[in-house]
């Protein structure tokens, strides 16, 4: 019964929220604040790889020795990991939001949880330099995972009612994988090259974002995909690529100019491968993009959040958590 009363609750915001999601165009108030905010984002994210670029780089005090490496500096990635786990708290409330409106009885501390436990066990386990490795780091992958799907279940079931289980516990390990293991790829980008290395994948990445928007907004006519995202067009998605291709090609110029620890065990970090970076992840950073979308109609909603011109914390996110182990890889066969 409950089942039925939730799915018919899904389905009439789905049918009720369906013309307005697929005809309705974002205010014009949407794109000036995306134009202003835009700019704050990219700053608090320069602003937060310096921090933690200085911090592994100062020695730290006797009271501090626990924060840091063998060296006595700070941990490498350490600020990064706080603000990571911050951001899956909010993408942890944003999704479990969404499942509710799709008649999934998903509780936000468990997805919060899940999101959080699955960034931490990324970063203890992805990457040349991190911290376990081998048996290890698959035991502690298998072990998060498993404390997430069983902890969320003996939670749901405490009132001593079953319904709805499966589902809570199923989007548990969506909130594990989806957002937690996926943002791990760039903790481990962090700790397996200088901190602008991740810098210049992120940018990279959300310059095919940049520039789809703006290409879409002054020429595209022909849609991509109209029933999963309308606003998206085939002309914004080659404004896209071509930014993002610019962008990989200033990434290997600089890289190769300034010297970025850990790039000098590339086999070579051309331009031309550069360019390649760049169109790869924009290709599957819109592939995140549509992968979110998924979750957004089924919920029957535009955005995942209410911040002004972007949606919410998962629009802003779903590009970087497909396309970021993307780079990861890319830069790993470099290496050789």
């Amino acid at each position: 019964m409950l089942g039925g009363r939730l799915r018919g609750v899904r389905l009439g915001v789905v049918d009720s929220q369906s013309s307005v999601v697929g005809v309705q165009a974002k205010p014009r108030g949407s794109m000036v604040a995306r134009l202003l905010l835009g700019p704050v984002f990219i700053g608090v994210l320069v602003l937060l790889m310096w921090v933690d670029w200085w911090f592994a780089r100062v020695q730290m005090p006797g009271a501090l020795q626990f924060l840091s490496g063998a060296d006595g500096r700070g941990l490498v990635g350490l600020p990064m990991l706080v603000a990571g786990v911050i951001l899956c708290g909010r993408a942890g409330y944003e999704l479990s939001r969404l499942f509710r409106s799709s008649g999934i009885a998903a509780s936000a501390k468990s997805l919060t949880f899940c999101a959080s436990a699955g960034l931490i066990a990324s970063a203890l386990t992805v990457g040349a330099s991190a911290p376990l490795h081998g048996e290890q780091a698959g035991a502690v992958l298998a072990t998060g995972a498993g404390l997430s799907l069983f902890l969320t279940m003996l939670a749901f079931v405490r009132d001593k009612d079953t319904r709805g289980a499966a589902g809570a516990v199923a989007g548990a390990v969506v909130a594990f994988v989806y957002v937690g293991l996926m943002l791990g790829f760039l903790m481990a980008l962090r700790r397996d090259y200088e901190v602008w290395v991740m810098v210049g994948v992120v940018l990279t990445i959300k310059a095919c974002d940049i520039g789809a928007y703006f290409t879409g907004k002054a020429i595209g006519k022909h849609k991509m995909i109209p029933w999963l995202s309308p606003g998206k067009t085939w002309e914004g998605l080659v404004g896209g690529i071509a930014l993002s291709c610019v962008c990989g090609a200033v990434m290997s110029l600089l890289a190769g100019r300034w010297g970025w620890e850990g790039l000098e065990s590339l086999r070579s970090f051309t331009v031309v491968q550069g360019v390649a970076l760049g169109g790869l992840l924009a290709v599957m950073g819109q592939l995140g993009d549509l992968s979110a979308s998924v979750f957004k109609r089924d919920a029957g909603v535009k955005d995942s959040g209410n911040i002004p011109g972007f949606g919410g914390l998962i629009d802003l996110l779903d590009s970087l958590l497909i396309a970021a182990p993307v780079g990861f890889w890319y830069l790993w066969m470099l290496r050789g």
